[in-house]
């Protein structure tokens, strides 16, 4: 039976074993307690959870996160979400094939008990960095607070960022990992008395009478009727259409981080990434923390959208990037086997010719995001008081999530008239400054220098950080404290007080800076570089191959020493080697990806149309895009009958894949999405069982049954 599970991680620990018994298809497994089930079938070597019951398509996980239904399965006689639903003991599960068996009898019941009604003044939906900011601002106010997430624990997608954080030190934990914010942030609102929070929890829909249904702990519905509503419900990732989108393999990011850093589960051996922004980029390097094989990474603009200093750490550990490509097809049966990409023109539409081929078992889609705000439209139009923060308001950084909720709990807070300060006018500044995008890029430079020791800058692009100029014990390193985007200096003229003690190399989220060492060497450098991974090449006395910031190598050299940083203790180190003083300021990491060989594609090149008509829109439904863009060609321009002629969107997920996928097709025919009606998003926005909504007396042939 195949282990999948990651027994080795340079950042994470967990000593959990796995000893809950279950059954898929009558065969013994034993999943981790608290697992989810998807979790626990992916770690014994388990990818396809189903087959479609329209074509026999296999079907295995794709979100993670419970907006799909892609990993449905029966678990215990009940359909129920496999990325969503923790193993118990002795549980018995199967594939979902099939349809179901509906019941011989129909016993007639009655309602003994409806829902309880909770009244509380502030209704957070999310537990993520910009909802439990937003509790704490609100809870230290005075208010009473009730915050609701559908995981089962708080920290919203920080708990799968293993990588330290950029922004500010001092505003929202700049240099600290993901993982370690949310405990920092869950740990704030522990000791405030007027606070509540409910883990397992979802909220199912907004009503007429200005409540708030949550489905708590897959147990019973509870009305809450709040004062103020807020909205920290984030961000889910947009699908992309293709030929074999729907195998098991192709993964959004948050599905793979979920496995990889949430769970310690290793889904693949290799890896292909379609996306070069920030979630693309992370992820790639999150792979290779696992040592997963990343074969390559295409991104359809000229440049990769993300930050530079992300897009370095694959370049320079070997990862191949391909700009101005983009993804034609996932090749396999009952799962990928294979990716083909393509060179694309200025319309971003395939040169033929250009196609080529890699090998690999997973694909990973990072494509953008787009606000999960259904609830805050719902609350508007029922007339509630109703705020958003975060993602669920405007896309960004999880660091400017932090300050968005911390900003909207303390408006909050005034509105409800608690004596609270106004909000000062550098927290909106900070928030912008957070929130921004990637700004001007330098050419390289290095200083001339070439004597003491003195960290080397390899961050060239603006964005909002200072870890670095933070951490320094002497002060030699400073950033503009009024914009932290400026890129960071080293005061040389005082060269002579750098102890060399390598927190700065050990802090900076990119990656980005090097040591190097003139002292008592002639015609050498020693070259100190972090290292975040646990690899078997990477010790004393064996070779690395030294690359410069693009990923080229300079020259092979000989690992000299490996040290941990005096006061970090979070899986950082440093690795050090003698090089030429030529190279030495140069080099900027090692490569550690021995790269793919891209295979020449055989048969007829695809032709776009032939690429989007094969393509799945719908993943419940089984829609392609074909199907509804004949449609649209033929005139339709209201989403509910391409509903009722496809049933696109009417799937268990509810639309929440394929709308946008629908909503970017009418854009890309040039018609205007004003003129597109959407359809109407009713409650329950995620599938509750009947049951669940009152507690009932069933009675057959007069007799209580219950």
């Amino acid at each position: 039976m195949p282990d999948n599970r990651i027994k080795s991680h340079p950042i994470l620990i967990d000593e959990t074993t796995a000893s809950i018994p279950f059954y898929w298809n009558e065969q013994l497994f034993h999943a981790k307690p608290n697992e989810m089930i998807s979790s626990a079938l992916m770690a014994q070597g388990v990818t396809v959870f189903r087959h479609h019951v329209k074509d026999k398509s296999p079907q295995g996980i794709f979100c993670a996160n419970g907006q799909c239904s892609q990993c449905m399965v029966i678990a215990n006689g009940l359909p129920v979400k496999a990325c969503m639903t923790a193993v118990t003991p002795d549980m018995k599960i199967v594939p979902a094939d099939g349809l179901p068996v509906l019941p011989q009898s129909n016993p007639a019941f009655t309602p003994s008990k409806f829902q309880r009604t909770v009244e509380i003044e502030v209704l957070i939906i999310g537990a993520g960095p910009a909802g439990l900011s937003a509790a704490v601002q609100l809870g230290n106010a005075g208010a009473n607070v009730l915050l609701i997430d559908d995981k089962n624990q708080p920290g919203g997608k920080l708990v799968l960022q293993t990588h330290r954080f950029f922004g500010s030190k001092q505003a929202v934990f700049a240099g600290t990992r993901g993982i370690d914010i949310a405990k920092k942030l869950a740990d704030q609102v522990k000791n405030i008395s007027n606070f509540e929070i409910w883990i397992n929890s979802t909220a199912i829909g907004v009503f007429e009478d200005k409540t708030v249904d949550v489905y708590r702990d897959q147990k019973e519905v509870v009305h809450v009727k709040p004062e103020i509503l807020l909205i920290a419900t984030g961000a889910r990732e947009r699908s992309l259409a293709f030929p074999g989108n729907t195998l098991p393999g192709v993964y959004g990011a948050g599905a793979f981080q979920t496995l990889v850093n949430r769970d310690l589960v290793k889904p693949c051996q290799n890896l292909f990434i379609i996306g070069g922004g920030n979630v693309g980029l992370i992820a790639g390097y999150h792979a290779i923390q696992a040592g997963i094989h990343v074969a390559g990474l295409v991104e359809a603009a000229p440049y990769c959208g993300g930050y530079k200093v992300h897009k370095d750490k694959l370049a320079r550990s070997g990862v191949p990037i391909y700009t101005s490509h983009t993804v034609l097809e996932a090749r396999g049966s009952e799962k990928v086997e294979q990716v083909v990409i393509a060179k694309v023109d200025e319309k971003f539409q395939p040169i033929p010719g250009t196609e080529q081929v890699y090998d690999c078992d997973t694909l990973l889609i990072a494509v953008g995001l787009e606000p999960v705000d259904e609830f805050y439209s719902a609350a508007k139009e029922v007339g509630m008081q109703v705020y958003a923060a975060g993602d669920a308001k405007e896309i960004a950084e999880a660091s400017a999530a932090i300050f968005s909720g911390k900003i909207v709990g303390s408006e909050i807070a005034k509105v409800l008239g608690k004596d609270v300060p106004e909000i000062p006018a550098i927290w909106k500044e900070t928030e912008e400054i957070l929130k921004s995008r990637p700004g001007k890029l330098y050419e390289e430079y290095y200083p001339e220098k070439q004597e003491g020791v003195f960290p080397v800058f390899h961050c060239l692009q603006e964005i909002p950080c200072n870890p670095c100029a933070n951490v320094c014990p002497k002060d030699l390193i400073f950033i503009d404290e009024a914009d932290i985007r400026h890129l960071p200096h080293f005061d040389l003229e005082r060269i002579d007080e750098c102890i060399a003690c390598g927190r700065c190399v050990a802090t900076c989220p990119g990656l980005a800076i090097s040591l190097v060492d003139f002292r008592n060497r002639e015609g050498s450098a020693l070259v100190s570089l972090p290292v975040e991974q646990d690899n078997p090449n990477i010790e004393v006395g064996k070779p690395i191959q030294a690359t410069d910031i693009e990923g080229r190598i300079l020259d092979e050299f000989t690992i000299d020493k490996i040290k941990s940083v005096a006061g970090l203790k979070d899986g950082t180190r440093l690795i050090s080697f003698e090089a030429p003083v030529e190279l030495a300021k140069r080099i900027s990491g090692f490569r550690i990806i021995e790269p793919s060989q891209a295979q020449a594609f055989e048969g007829e090149p695809l032709k776009p149309e032939d690429i989007d008509d094969q393509s799945y829109v719908c993943r419940c439904e089984r829609i392609t895009a074909g199907e509804i863009r004949r449609l649209i060609k033929a005139g339709v321009r209201d989403i509910n009958q391409i509903k009722a002629v496809t049933y696109a969107s009417m799937g268990a997920c509810g639309g929440k894949t394929c709308l946008n996928l629908i909503r970017r097709m009418f854009a890309a025919e040039g018609i205007p999405l004003a003129e597109v009606t959407d359809p109407p998003v009713r409650p329950a926005f995620v599938e509750v069982p009947v049951k669940d909504f009152v507690e009932m007396d069933f009675k057959e042939g007069g007799q209580n049954a219950a």
